[in-house]
């Protein structure tokens, strides 16, 4: 099967899901497993690697990544995903977003159709959110250049097959803002809802956001706080307008929305831990 093919087995089939489903109410509860009866759908293929020059042997190279690369040059997923981070952070390496695409690249190619329950099957799917960063933005000076299209591709299958909360935001985002695709607010909110409730903290500070504020959807200040208060709490302390949403959402907030909040956090808290 040509690869534009099973692209379009993937969307479809998310589409199919999505049109039979019942609209997301956004509870603050718990709802479990939300996309345990998503399709298993045919893995993209054909993600390119683009090979750069491996350091001389004669050039000293730390003991852990030697071991790491020996192991990734083998096939190891963990080792392949530990390589393709510290590229693509300058950890411990020089930062080098090329080579670190290489890396996700291989463990795309190569475990594409691993079983979601596999020990690596994070991994996998996060190779996949990777990748598909890189076709957002493209690697300037390389032949990975920007490609929306191929960005969604990769989101999709993670958001999809793996059930990933990352390539869901991720997905969620390129619909409400037609990149890559024309824009679809019912799907990208959809999307949006499935990540936030698996604790994604971005999809819930925008899902808060247009709860709060009544964006592209019904307003509910109460459930859009509960949400952005969620969010604030998993915030990084460079993610400040998550925080400005809540102090914003906070302030803006009756009494009586409010104590709803609580309320309905207090019952999230309950239902993660059931």
């Amino acid at each position: 099967m040509r690869t534009s093919e099973r692209i379009g087995i993937v969307g479809a089939l998310a589409v199919a899901f999505f049109a039979a489903g019942p609209a997301f109410a956004f509870e603050g509860t718990s709802p479990g497993n939300q996309d345990a009866t998503l399709p298993v759908v045919a893995a993209p293929t054909g993600v390119a690697v683009i090979k750069k020059p491996v350091p001389p042997a004669d050039i000293p190279q730390p003991a852990a990544l030697t071991a790491l690369q020996y192991a990734a040059e083998g096939g190891h997923p963990v080792a392949q995903w530990k390589l393709g981070r510290m590229y693509a952070k300058g950890d411990g390496v020089a930062q080098d977003d090329l080579r670190a695409y290489d890396y996700f690249s291989k463990i795309a190619n190569a475990h594409a159709e691993d079983s979601p329950s596999a020990p690596q099957a994070t991994i996998v799917a996060n190779a996949f959110v990777a990748l598909g960063r890189y076709y957002v933005s493209g690697i300037p000076n390389s032949k990975v250049k920007a490609d929306p299209e191929r960005a969604r591709e990769m989101f999709s299958y993670a958001a999809s097959y793996f059930g990933n909360a990352e390539a869901q935001y991720n997905l969620a985002r390129m619909y409400l803002d037609g990149v890559g695709m024309p824009r679809d607010v019912k799907y990208g909110i959809r999307w949006l809802g499935l990540a936030a409730r698996k604790g994604q903290h971005q999809a819930q500070a925008l899902l808060g956001q247009m709860l709060f504020n009544g964006d592209r959807l019904q307003r509910q200040a109460a459930r859009g706080l509960m949400w952005l208060t969620l969010a604030q709490d998993s915030a990084g302390p460079d993610e400040t307008w998550i925080k400005d949403s809540y102090k914003t959402a906070l302030a803006k907030a009756s009494e009586d929305d409010r104590a709803m909040a609580l309320q309905m956090l207090e019952r999230w808290v309950q239902g993660r831990r059931d």
